[in-house]
C-alpha cells in the first residue's frame, strides 16, 4: 500500500438505537466474532445502568455518550528517537483515534474489573466513567498529566 490509501470501511448503525456509535463500541467488545453476544452484553449493561441510575432524568444511552465523553483523552505522547535519546512527545489525537481509545480503555477496564457478568462490569464502569471516577478515567488523566509533563518536548512533533 505505497500510493492508494485503503478505503473507510462504512460501519452500520445497530438495530435498537440505530446509532452508529454504538457498532462501534460492540464491535470493540466482540471476541471471536460473536457480535450478537456482543450486543447482548451491551444492551443488558445499558438497562442495568437505567434501573441503577434512575434518579438521572437522562437515558441510558445518553450516560453512556457522556461517560465516553469523559474518558477521551486530547492529548497522548508517543516515543520519538532524537540523537540517541528517547523523548516522550506530546502529541494530539484525531477525532477518530480519540472514540477509538476511549472505547478500548472502558471495555478494557470493564473487563479488569470484579463482577458477575461482563454486562454488569460495563454498567459499573459507564457508572463510574460517568461520575469521573474509575479506572479508564484514571487512564485518561494519567495520559494528561503526562503530556503536562513532556511538553517541553511538544516542538519535536511529527
Amino acid at each position: 500500500m505505497r500510493k492508494a490509501t485503503p478505503k473507510k470501511r462504512v460501519i452500520l448503525p445497530d438495530p435498537v438505537y440505530g446509532d452508529v456509535k454504538v457498532s462501534k463500541f460492540v464491535n470493540h467488545l466482540m471476541y471471536d466474532g460473536k457480535k450478537t453476544i456482543s450486543y447482548e452484553i451491551f444492551y443488558n449493561a445499558l438497562e442495568i445502568v437505567k434501573t441503577k441510575m434512575a434518579n438521572e432524568e437522562k437515558d441510558a444511552l445518553t450516560i453512556w455518550k457522556e461517560a465516553l465523553d469523559k474518558i477521551t483523552p486530547q492529548v497522548e505522547v508517543k516515543s520519538r528517537r532524537i540523537g540517541g535519546a528517547t523523548f516522550q512527545v506530546p502529541t494530539e489525537i484525531r477525532p477518530d483515534r480519540k472514540e477509538s481509545v476511549s472505547m478500548k480503555n472502558m471495555i478494557l477496564f470493564a473487563r479488569k474489573r470484579g463482577g458477575k457478568t461482563m454486562a454488569d462490569k460495563l454498567a459499573a464502569e459507564i457508572m463510574d466513567a460517568y461520575n469521573e471516577q474509575g479506572g479508564a478515567f484514571k487512564r485518561k488523566e494519567d495520559m494528561h498529566r503526562m503530556a503536562e509533563a513532556n511538553r517541553a518536548f511538544a516542538h519535536f512533533r511529527f
